[in-house]
């Protein structure tokens, strides 16, 4: 019995190393890295392999000191990226798996929740006359309804 136990370990053992040493090969075939358009800007506010990498730690670190400490800036902003990074065939960053957000959400398997707030299209200040001036209101460039 022991005997039998040992083989089965050892075939168990043999089959993890192969699964490990063969599964990112397998993964990765015929996977294709999404492919994104150009900005439309001069060029990114950080390195494109830093953005890459950090582009959700800067959001998080923005959204902080704009909603719990009150500084306004617009380097990192998401209205920002927004602006640039729309897709001229949909205008937007998330309304197709295209998309310049969506395309690499899609790819590594991660859920966007910062739609669930926050427009996928660029928006213009619109301000009707009666609003007092230091409210600008936001709306839809494309097809978006004045308030």
């Amino acid at each position: 019995m022991a005997r039998v136990l040992h083989k089965l370990s050892a075939w168990a053992l043999l089959a993890l190393l192969a699964s490990l040493l063969m599964g990112p090969a397998a993964v990765m075939a015929g996977v294709n890295k999404p492919v994104l358009e150009r900005g439309k800007g001069e060029r990114c506010v950080e390195d494109t392999e830093f953005m890459r990498r950090n582009h959700m730690a800067l959001l998080k670190h923005h959204r902080d000191d704009t909603m719990r400490r009150g500084i306004r800036t617009t380097k990192h902003s998401l209205k920002g990226c927004v602006d640039c990074h729309a897709s001229s065939k949909t205008g937007s960053v998330a309304s197709s798996k295209e998309d310049f957000c969506m395309a690499c959400h899609v790819y590594t398997g991660v859920k966007l929740d910062c739609w669930d707030c926050h427009a996928t299209k660029p928006m213009k200040l619109y301000r009707p006359a009666a609003a007092p001036r230091g409210t600008p209101l936001m709306v839809q460039q494309q097809g978006g309804q004045q308030p």
